[in-house]
């Protein structure tokens, strides 16, 4: 039985988490952390890390990245090995993330979801072979999204820029400068609206056709399986950083 931490437990991910725990034997849950306790949950729910009694297996984290931080302290004095599923870290963040995986195991994706880390895969490779296209990335998600672009856009751009060299510069906003498209930029749109769990379009434009590769999410649930997945991996592992091509591979 795998002892799980959930970090963000009250939030919509977290709930999402605490339902495939319980659809899943191999795991319990033993305790939460969050910026209030609702009271809601068997287990106990802290606000506080130094209040935390539990020794937990492994901690899940689906938050914010001030949370995520935080968590990320008492990970490391108690050696605990942490999944990240929470995104946009600025880069000072990540970099501390990767120097924290020296002294503890972190398994970390803007994206739990396999066949979003499968479609990365393919975008790259089809990026080589369309080496002439203008790539543009087109994300959506639910009007309570704070980041834009989505971690996941970025992951699937990350893939692409480093299949072809870290050539291309990316390209977030053409509203505040009025000159026409670069070459070598991947452009990024982003949709904010409704209940969208999340939807990624990445489109090639060649000069007489167009080739794009979508993925859409219909539940969170997926990102909640994945978590698992990570958590499953990271058991028994050695300090380290790890990802979704871990799994993959």
């Amino acid at each position: 039985m795998i002892n799980v931490l959930i970090n963000g437990c009250n939030g919509k991910m977290g709930m999402e988490v605490i339902e495939a725990v319980s659809a899943n034997k191999n795991f319990e849950i033993i305790c939460g952390v969050d910026i209030e306790n609702t009271g809601k949950y068997v287990f106990p729910v802290y606000t506080n890390i130094l209040d935390i009694k539990e020794k937990p297996d492994v901690i899940i984290d689906f938050s914010i990245p001030k949370a995520t931080m935080n968590i990320l302290e008492y990970a490391k004095q108690n050696h605990v090995p942490i999944v990240i599923a929470t995104t946009g870290f600025s880069d000072e963040e990540n970099k501390y993330i990767n120097e924290c995986s020296k002294l503890i195991p972190i398994f970390k994706s803007a994206n739990m979801s396999y066949d979003i880390n499968l479609m990365r895969k393919i975008v790259a490779e089809v990026a080589k072979a369309l080496n002439n296209a203008d790539i543009e990335i087109i994300e959506s998600h639910h009007n309570r999204k704070v980041d834009s672009p989505s971690g996941t856009a970025l992951l699937l751009a990350d893939s692409i820029n480093k299949e072809l060299n870290n050539s291309k510069k990316y390209n977030f906003d053409r509203f505040s400068k009025r000159e026409k498209r670069d070459k070598n930029e991947i452009g990024f749109s982003s949709i904010r609206g409704g209940n969208i769990v999340g939807e990624h379009t990445v489109s090639f434009f060649g000069k007489n056709e167009t080739f794009e590769i979508t993925h859409k999410a219909y539940s969170r649930k997926v990102f909640a399986e994945g978590a698992l997945k990570g958590a499953e991996f990271l058991i028994n592992k050695s300090s380290g950083f790890y990802t979704m091509d871990d799994i993959l591979n």
